[in-house]
């Protein structure tokens, strides 16, 4: 039998509305007003902080005064000073060095083997792009010529497909045979890439995140080139002669990625493939869609591609008997959030199956306790008065004790739901194997970006990827429209299998009570062997700080530090390198923008 909860009779319902549209005159000025309010104060800030030469150096104590919520990012993060463009930063830390490719020549004279490497060109390459490589132990075979039965192995230690007028930076070929030098387990390989432009010009970086299996089913991550080994193209069967490029290549890195572990899977966090802009192919294609569904048919996922403007998404079956979801709402007062949240989930969630659990953490308002006690007699709902001094992993660990769901949605009180499937979307997402949290996309009610997943060492321990970004604008590399994995997700949305979260020891009350609880919460499932999954299509406006207000004391400050102190000692290296992010991509702000220097070189 399904559960949906009910709401009071006698309570009013607050006007439902769209992402589109559907305020009425007066809502639409007061929104006006309050957006230009919070414009010309952002503007302000900011505006300060340019003028500043000291705000780097104090960042991390900016951090903790402005942003004490629970995970700390209750406003974006400064924007860095301008520094140039990708031609500058290209010149600056990735132009030709003569004696760095000298090095590298000298390296290779070192190497107790150099792996034989079988370059498969799907057409034609950019000019010059093998005659100027600095490794020469390389054949070439074009991907077309391939005799029936044809076994890599017997005269290569490695393949390497390649997209047609795709060229190669003089350093490419040196930089996968050191990577199958300095990782003998790889088993695949790939790279960064950028585009060049009608001038020749690079432009338009893609600075891809380390190993991501739910991004690779949104788009092809190996894209340009895809690097395996030998007698793993011979185990998968070579390449589909009857597939044309890109699909050959995707279909190619699908099979591989079936025969291989995470850890055999390499990045280089490098440009080694120039695409020329004319060929690129932002969004999915009829081709990939069934290069997809054959991938999810061989591996046995209940689930369907579909093309998207910037890619792919993937459809993922809910069980006949969709599972009982508990969502647990922390709240102390706040009225109007409260009933936003729970009317906005009742009324639009068609989620067919879940209780609602409202915890009262102290509320002392007569109007708000009048309508909890409507509440907590209808059907679904139950509100739970916990008294303690607030503590944020506390009230939600107590709460899912508590819970009767398979499932359990950590929400904000100050979450307003607009999208009708949000619950089912992540759901589907939450039950697939491997997969621990699952985050949504988050909206300001401006409808521009709050929570695009999470980035450790943004801003000292984490921020929001893409905030503030516009909702239909692609991100870095599409990312702000595909679903992938992140190393964390904000818990001011988040869905999660009970069990796993009760297997990980659930939020840390003792030593995160306020900030950073849902990134280490987040971080301990994936120690546990499980990914943390962000989905663009679940939508959710979130009037974020409404709820308790942003804390500026100095008993606060002095909590966050601490705070800030467990997460260094406990996850210093993956904030130093989140492995869903890219060492060229700035830790200064959420936008995906360059490091002034990069974090790594070659």
């Amino acid at each position: 039998m399904f559960s949906k909860p009910t709401l009071p009779a006698a309570q009013p319902h607050i006007r439902r509305r769209g992402l589109e549209g559907g305020l009425s005159s007066a809502q639409l000025q007061r929104q006006i007003a309050l957006l230009e309010h919070e414009s010309k104060s952002l503007e302000a800030q900011i505006l300060g902080m340019q003028r500043s030469t000291s705000w780097r150096i104090t960042a991390p104590l900016r951090w903790a005064s402005r942003h004490i919520q629970r995970v700390v990012r209750g406003a974006s993060l400064p924007q860095v000073e301008e520094r140039g463009d990708y031609t500058d930063w290209v010149e600056r830390y990735d132009g030709r060095d003569t004696a760095g490719h000298d090095r590298k020549r000298r390296e290779v004279d070192a190497w107790p083997k150099r792996p034989r490497l079988l370059l498969m060109p799907a057409g034609e390459l950019g000019a010059g792009s093998l005659d100027a490589q600095l490794y020469n132990e390389w054949t070439r075979r074009p991907a077309g010529s391939l005799p029936s039965g044809f076994k890599a192995a017997a005269s290569a230690d490695w393949v390497i497909w390649i997209e047609p007028g795709c060229t190669l930076p003089p350093h490419a070929l040196w930089a996968i045979a050191h990577q199958v030098v300095a990782h003998p387990d790889a088993r695949l390989i790939y790279a960064d890439e950028d585009e060049l432009g009608a001038d020749g010009k690079r432009i338009r970086p893609f600075f891809k995140p380390d190993w991501n299996q739910d991004l690779l089913l949104g788009r092809n991550l190996f894209s340009s080139w895809v690097a395996m080994e030998a007698g793993l193209f011979d185990e998968v069967g070579g390449l589909r002669a009857e597939l044309a490029p890109p699909e050959q290549g995707y279909d190619l890195a699908l099979r591989c990625v079936e025969r291989v572990g995470s850890e055999q899977i390499r990045h280089i966090p490098h440009v080694l493939a120039h695409r020329h802009a004319s060929e690129a192919e932002p969004g999915g294609r009829p081709a990939g869609v069934a290069v997809l569904n054959a991938h999810f048919e061989r591996v046995g996922t209940a689930a369907r591609a579909e093309a998207t403007q910037f890619g792919y998404r993937t459809h993922y079956a809910l069980p006949s008997s969709p599972p009982l979801v508990s969502l647990i709402i922390p709240t102390r007062n706040a009225l109007p959030l409260v009933q936003q949240c729970i009317e906005s989930i009742v009324l639009e969630t068609d989620y067919p199956n879940y209780e609602i659990l409202l915890v009262d953490n102290g509320s002392d308002d007569p109007e708000a306790l009048a309508y909890f006690a409507a509440l907590d007699v209808q059907q679904g709902i139950t509100v739970i008065r916990d008294e303690r001094p607030f503590n944020y992993s506390a009230l939600n660990n107590a709460a899912v004790a508590r819970a009767q769901g398979e499932l359990v949605a950590l929400l904000n009180n100050d979450i307003e739901v607009v999208s009708p499937d949000w619950l089912a979307e992540m759901v589907s997402i939450a039950l697939q194997p491997g997969v621990g949290a699952v985050g949504a996309k988050l909206l300001y009610p401006d409808t521009t970006v709050q929570h695009g997943g999470v980035i450790l060492g943004v801003g000292g321990i984490a921020g929001h990827a893409h905030k503030h970004l516009a909702r239909s604008d692609p991100g870095h590399g599409g990312r702000a429209q595909l679903a992938q994995s992140f190393s964390a997700v904000t818990a001011a949305c988040l869905v999660v299998r009970k069990a796993l979260y009760e297997q990980v020891g659930g939020l840390d009350e003792a030593h995160l009570g306020v900030a950073y609880n849902d990134v280490d919460f987040c971080l301990r499932l994936r120690q546990a062997g499980f990914r943390n999954v962000w989905t663009p299509w679940a939508e959710l406006l979130h009037h974020e700080s409404a709820t308790r207000g942003l804390e500026v004391a100095a008993e606060s400050r002095n909590r966050l530090a601490a705070e800030a102190a467990v997460m260094q000692d406990r996850w210093g290296e993956l904030i130093a390198h989140d492995p869903a992010y890219n060492p060229n991509l700035t830790l200064d702000s959420e936008d995906f923008d360059l490091a002034w220097p990069p974090r790594t070189s070659l």
